[in-house]
């Protein structure tokens, strides 16, 4: 790949989390959101991530200082225009996806265009756009300076030399690029989030409390973290819609969204983001 910049479409967690790390390889980053505040809080949550390399001696100060100063926020997608790559991390709203991917592909006609959905089918997005083999996925995780993954999904109409080039892109990040077809959930949701939303049948049933079941994962299976405590990290409606993507995608019963689940984020219990969830933060 080329040096050329980057575009990232989306301020929120996860564009945020994007954007450091293309800023950290060195690259330049067209940062779009359709408002100037959450651009403005995502820049200064990524000057505060790169502010902790440097306390960890992992970053130099002045490239601290270069990084963000190749950090480039609009709110114009037009100025994504000569991008090499788009990465979208918009929420998670096909109608709204679907949209972003007629204009970049008219707009960028030449550039990759890459969707960090966790769930929503690649094939569809690729469908919407005027050069459906430059679409694919490219799944990080949160937070995404930390974890090493990236799902790289093929859509039905991406060519082989797209998926190549991610996974490029992907080794240039320090990330370890995981091959996967266009399927609901991908891999790691598709097993994941059943299991927190198992989590939350023990919790509604009475079975056990949520600190208990985080406990039992913790300590029973070595995960790093309960899957309760997950579920508000990632966000109750984010779960919820991932649930309700393999429901419909596979048909299949056993994806029935937990009705404790449901209702926590009809209550706009949404976990960390909103001070409470199936726990409750300061």
């Amino acid at each position: 790949m080329s040096k050329q910049a980057i575009g990232v479409v989306g301020a929120g967690t996860m564009g945020q989390g994007i954007a450091q790390v293309v800023l950290a390889v060195g690259r330049e980053v067209r940062f779009y959101d359709v408002a100037e505040a959450p651009l403005e809080r995502a820049k200064a949550g990524i000057a505060k991530g790169l502010a902790k390399l440097v306390d960890k001696g992992k970053l130099a100060t002045e490239a601290r200082d270069a990084a963000l100063a190749r950090l480039t926020p609009t709110t114009s997608l037009e100025v994504l225009a000569d991008c090499e790559v788009i990465i979208e991390a918009a929420p998670e709203l096909p109608e709204l996806k679907e949209q972003l991917f007629r204009e970049m592909s008219k707009l960028a006609p030449e550039a990759i265009l890459a969707s960090n959905t966790s769930s929503l089918s690649l094939t569809r997005l690729a469908a919407v756009s005027e050069r459906p083999e430059r679409v694919v996925g490219m799944h990080f995780f949160n937070p995404v300076p930390v974890l090493k993954l990236v799902e790289v999904i093929r859509a039905e109409q991406t060519a082989h030399a797209t998926v190549v080039q991610i996974e490029t892109l992907a080794e240039e990040l320090g990330k370890t690029a995981v091959a996967i077809v266009d399927s609901p959930g991908f891999a790691v949701n598709r097993l994941l989030v059943p299991m927190i939303n198992e989590a939350a049948f023990l919790l509604q049933e009475g079975a056990a409390k949520a600190e208990d079941i985080d406990r039992a994962m913790q300590q029973g299976t070595a995960h790093p973290m309960g899957p309760l405590a997950l579920a508000d990290l990632i966000g109750l409606d984010v779960c919820l819609a991932i649930m309700e993507v393999l429901q419909d995608g596979f048909g299949d019963p056993k994806y029935r969204p937990c009705p404790l689940l449901k209702r926590l984020v009809a209550a706009g219990h949404l976990g960390r983001k909103s001070g409470c969830g199936f726990h409750a933060y300061a």
